[in-house]
Parts: structure tokens; C-alpha cells; sequence
């Protein structure tokens, strides 16, 4: 390291992330990784609510991370002693503000930079609901800010925090690991994989809840099937720990629509890029999803996608120039949107590379200076000095 460097880093800002997860189960976890490992001007250290790998994973990072293990909201004498650690842990390394990464770390992360008299910022990564009570309680510690992953995001996070300013700032990619340019040929990919070498294969990626809307995809097949009776669909994602029947249904779904054979359940794999590379066609069927984040990984790839018309997608694809769009729970609109891909191979081709195109905006150096930009304008000033102790209650 340079004597540059080394000073940029000696005086750099410390910001406080609090995580309420350290094993990694979807979009969010990844953006804080992805925070992590860009540079920046700001300081990091994260304290996980509980233990798991991506403690290692932010150490080898070369980020300050502690584990203050929370247990249950519902047991006060461990909320208030959390809250405390985490106070008494952004004193000890001098934090400008507090970042909660999710909802439920502002719950802790609200009282604790309130304690230690510096801003508190909150990262929206879903979308909020007025009837949940994580989101509802959050909604009334007060904030400096709140990021928000999408702009559909933020407009009903500010209906729940009414006077807050929110910012948007769309989530990464990692552009190098989905690059077409740096993986083997989508035919070797279905060697790798073991999936069939001939046919149209169509790919569906995330996480077996029924929100995702892998059910519509799954009811959309049988209309592919009748002009292309050799393609294949492939589901690439393991189940939900909260809705555990939702797999045993998709696969009750197959058999009523006679599907066996032409639906592939993946299950979770780690070399989701191999996966991706493999398919002609991929389709996000969620409902009203929050951003989208293997819709831009898909992008990146240059594959022609079909995804919801409502939610963040609608966000990073222009209708008919980046993408298809289809609205929620209309299998028929789906069947036609990847009918139109496997029918022209020359829109699918200038859909796929327009694609890719936008997907570079999606970078990790993007995310990580427009998270950095924000978190300064909220940040406590360096010449202010909050109290040296804490003395709770």
C-alpha cells in the first residue's frame, strides 16, 4: 500500500453497517458484498446480527466486521443489550452514521445512532408494507435518510416515512463474472450442466417462493410446447425455508400439465453464470419485484429476457428494446413474449445485445460511489464530536 493510500485510508470516514444476515439468500446480501469489495472513499465495519460465512467473507475483504449476535426481537433484555454493543462498538471506532442494511437492522441501528448521536440511514432493499410489522415499527425511528433499490421502491417507502428523503440507487452486477466474453459457448455450458443439448432451453432463476411467480412460468410452458415440442425450461433455485410446500406444488403443477421431462428443477447451484450462458431465452415472472437482480444478470449476458411489467424491472428495460415485458400472473403473455424470441432469432439477437448494453450502467463501482455520495450528504460532519462514553440508563 502506498503512503497515498494508506493515509486516504487513515482518514477516510467510518460508517457502521448493521446486518441482520451473514449467509447469503439473495439480492441484498449480495449488493453489501458488492459494497464491500468496490473501492471508496468511506471507511466500512459491519456488525452481523448473527454468525454465518459472510463474516469471513467481508474480513477477507479486507472490512472491519464484528458479530453481535441479536437472538429475537421479542426478548427486550437482548434487544437493549444489542442496541448497547452496537453503540458502544460505533464510539470505539469513531463512526460518522449508521447504515441498516434491510429493515429489521433499523431496529436496532435507529436506537443505537441515536445513542450515539450520529445519523442514521436505512437501506430498503424490499419492498415495504404498511401491514408488515417489521416495516411499520421501522417506519417510526427516525432517520437521516433511506436508500431505496428501485424507484418503485422508494415511492412507497416514502408513503411509510412521510418527510424522510429517500434516494434511489439501483443495485450491481457483477459485470466481469457475467460477462459472455469470459465464459465458455452457451453449448458447452449445457455440457457442464448436463442439460439436454438440442431444443430451446428457457431459464427461470430465484428462489422457489411463490411471489416469484415460478407457477406462471411453469403454466405459461405447454403453449411453447405445441410449436416447439423440444424445448426445455429449466428452474434454477433452491426452496424458501418459509414456504416449504411451495416446491411440492410446482412439481404437482408439472405432472397435472404433463410436463414431465420437459421441466428441469436445478435446485441451487453456485456457478450461476455456466447456468445463465446456457439458455436462449430467460424470464423473470415475479410479482411487483423490488428490483431485479438476475434480470440484469441476464442482461449482461446478452440474453433476451422476459420479466414483469410492474416493479423494478420496468425500471431497467425499455418495453421492446432491452426486453419483453409482461404483466404478473399472465402465463399467456409470457408464452407469447419467448414465442416471439424463438420465432425471430433476429430480435432476440438485437433485444439480447441492447441488453447487454444497459446492463453496463449496473456496475459495482456505480453502486458503491452513488451509495458513498449519499451516505455523505447525510453523514454527521467530521468537526462534530458526540460524547466520548456511553452511559445507558
Amino acid at each position: 500500500m502506498t503512503h497515498l493510500a494508506l493515509d486516504q485510508t487513515l482518514t477516510a470516514p467510518t460508517v457502521l453497517i448493521v446486518m441482520p444476515l451473514a449467509d447469503q439468500r439473495g439480492g441484498a446480501e449480495m449488493a453489501l458484498l458488492h459494497l464491500l469489495q468496490a473501492a471508496s472513499p468511506i471507511r466500512w465495519h459491519v456488525v452481523f446480527l448473527e454468525d454465518g460465512p459472510m463474516v469471513a467473507q467481508a474480513r477477507a475483504l479486507g472490512v472491519g466486521a464484528t458479530v453481535i449476535k441479536a437472538g429475537r426481537v421479542r426478548q427486550p433484555h437482548k434487544f437493549a443489550a444489542t442496541i448497547i454493543s452496537i453503540t458502544r462498538l460505533a464510539r470505539r471506532i469513531h463512526a460518522r452514521a449508521m447504515l441498516a442494511w434491510m429493515a429489521k437492522a433499523h431496529l436496532y441501528c435507529g436506537p443505537a445512532a441515536k445513542l450515539a448521536r450520529i445519523p442514521a440511514v436505512w437501506f430498503q432493499h424490499g419492498l415495504p408494507s404498511i401491514g408488515g410489522i417489521i416495516d411499520s415499527v421501522a417506519a417510526r425511528i427516525p432517520a437521516a435518510g433511506s436508500l431505496a433499490c428501485s424507484q418503485f421502491v422508494a415511492d412507497a417507502q416514502m408513503k411509510m416515512m412521510p418527510g424522510i428523503p429517500v434516494r434511489v440507487v439501483h443495485p450491481a452486477t457483477d459485470l466481469a463474472r457475467f460477462c459472455p466474453g469470459t465464459l465458455p459457448s452457451p453449448a458447452a455450458c449445457r455440457q457442464q450442466t448436463g442439460l439436454p443439448p438440442a431444443g430451446p432451453l428457457i431459464g427461470i432463476f430465484g428462489r422457489l417462493q411463490s411471489w416469484k411467480g415460478i407457477h406462471v412460468f411453469i403454466a405459461s410452458l405447454p403453449r411453447v410446447l405445441v410449436r416447439y415440442p423440444t424445448a426445455t425450461a429449466v428452474v434454477v433455485g433452491g426452496a424458501w425455508h418459509l414456504e416449504h410446500q411451495y416446491e411440492s406444488e410446482l412439481h404437482r403443477q408439472v405432472e397435472t400439465l404433463k410436463l414431465e421431462g420437459r421441466v428441469i428443477f436445478a435446485g441451487h447451484q453456485q456457478n450461476i453464470p455456466q447456468w445463465m450462458q446456457a439458455c436462449d431465452v430467460l424470464v423473470h415472472a415475479a410479482d411487483h419485484e423490488p428490483f431485479g437482480m438476475t434480470v440484469v444478470e441476464a442482461m449482461s449476458l446478452g440474453k433476451p429476457v422476459v420479466a414483469g411489467a410492474a416493479g423494478g424491472p420496468r425500471e431497467v428495460i425499455t418495453d421492446g428494446v432491452h426486453g419483453l415485458l409482461v404483466p404478473f400472473g399472465d402465463s399467456e403473455g409470457i408464452a407469447a413474449a419467448i414465442l416471439r424470441y424463438l420465432d425471430d432469432r433476429t430480435l432476440a439477437s438485437t433485444i439480447g445485445g441492447a441488453a447487454l448494453e444497459r446492463a453496463q450502467y449496473f456496475s459495482v463501482e456505480r453502486f458503491a460511489r452513488s451509495v458513498c455520495d449519499a451516505l455523505n450528504q447525510w453523514m454527521l460532519p467530521p468537526d462534530t464530536k458526540p460524547p466520548a462514553c456511553l452511559h445507558p440508563g
